[in-house]
């Protein structure tokens, strides 16, 4: 398979490798395996309920630490 970018792309591509030391390649591989390439389920649910929590779930990328979450810490 031939991608071929817009100057725009590769010039991101390009300065994002740079910052990240990586060749551009490698880097359009990675974000590429990110995106397509789902990652295992780390947690196999047992039953159908557990089924629908995770399918109904979604990743946002942070987690809150136990302070943020704490009755003190949610009227700051």
């Amino acid at each position: 398979m031939v991608i071929t970018l817009s100057p725009d792309l590769t010039a991101a591509l390009n300065d994002l490798a740079r910052k990240q030391g990586v060749a551009p390649d490698i880097l359009a591989l990675n974000a590429l395996r990110e995106r397509f390439l789902a990652p295992a389920l780390k947690i196999q649910p047992q039953d159908e309920w557990g089924r629908g929590l995770l399918a109904a779930a979604s990743d946002c990328g942070i987690s809150l630490s136990n302070e943020a979450v704490s009755s003190e810490g949610l009227y700051e």
